[in-house]
């Protein structure tokens, strides 16, 4: 939201009277309700009615932490909803998801009481960063079919209508936001499993407190190191990124097990390259690729000191 403010002609010495002055948000993981909803209302006394709804067209997934990393890789664009209904609490205390089917269209409820303004400021930013997050999962410019509002209409709505690209209701007996069906059906653009899983396991564990076993741990960084490897040999800032980890985190927890990073890929390349080797349906060559090596030379010479056997007569010996 101060980002935002700064862009739209503020400064940052307009926000050293805060409660929480700007100067020390870095380091905050959670803001109080009343404090938030009280900067909604400032900075549209500021800015104009419709910021709030240019703030939510600003909002990006990366901006959820590890929640909205695991929206990223969800199979379909519609289970960012069920993730927040059942996750709710990683986004806030103060309002709940719901979903509800009408034959073609689905309606996305945002159960809320709006008692005082900073909260319909607030619940007008949230359906607008639906819509920016839903296009960022599917890569398809999808528009939500309706919008209501509570609260009363405001008198400019020229950012509402930018945002939403539907039709608009206010004073209606429910804030929610309404999609064809179909659309929610689509594929993400980032579907993948095996992350998704982790990242859900993540999300578990901020949610719940309860810390994802060690050797189940393991596992999960062996499956992204898996999938990782037909484009080479992951880095470990790239495995740390998509688990929502710092590196010294992901060695840290791999540690705790007994376990290097450099070791682990190692021990799936080598798992992965006999299992192939036992299929007996890819040619070496493909397998070295496979398992992140770029010339099948450096592959023969790694299996070999793995196993003290060559490709070619492991292969020949099961």
């Amino acid at each position: 939201m101060l980002n935002c403010a700064i862009e739209e002609g503020m400064s940052r010495e307009d926000f050293m009277d805060l409660s929480t002055p700007i100067n020390a948000l870095d380091h905050l993981q959670v803001v109080s309700a009343e404090e938030f909803l009280t900067l909604h209302e400032l900075l549209a006394n500021k800015l104009g009615r419709g910021f709030a709804v240019r703030v939510g067209q600003k909002m990006k997934i990366e901006d959820y932490g590890v929640l909205g990393l695991s929206w990223r890789t969800c199979s379909r664009v519609g289970e960012i909803f069920e993730r927040s209904e059942r996750y709710f609490k990683l986004l806030s205390n103060t309002f709940l998801w719901q979903i509800r089917k009408e034959r073609n269209v689905s309606h996305i409820i945002l159960n809320r009481e709006a008692h005082r303004r900073g909260m319909e400021l607030s619940t007008e930013a949230s359906l607008s960063a639906t819509v920016v997050v839903l296009q960022a999962m599917s890569e398809k410019d999808i528009s939500p079919i309706l919008v209501s509002f509570k609260h009363k209409e405001p008198k400019d709505l020229t950012s509402h209508k930018k945002a939403f690209n539907c039709p608009i209701l206010f004073e209606q007996p429910r804030y929610a936001i309404s999609y064809k069906t179909a659309d929610l059906n689509l594929r993400t653009a980032i579907a993948d499993a095996s992350i998704n899983r982790y990242l859900l396991q993540q999300v578990d564990e901020k949610t719940k407190g309860i810390k994802v076993p060690g050797n189940e741990f393991v596992r999960d960084v062996e499956a992204l190191i898996k999938d990782a490897l037909p484009t080479g040999i992951p880095s470990i800032r790239y495995i740390s990124d998509l688990t929502a980890m710092s590196n010294r985190t992901l060695t840290r927890r791999l540690s705790e097990t007994g376990v290097t990073y450099r070791d682990l890929v190692k021990k799936t390349q080598e798992k992965m390259a006999k299992e192939m080797l036992h299929k007996n349906t890819l040619s070496i060559g493909e397998i070295a690729f496979l398992t992140g090596f770029s010339e099948q030379s450096a592959f023969n010479r790694a299996f070999k000191k793995w196993t003290d056997l060559t490709p070619s007569e492991y292969r020949k010996s099961n």
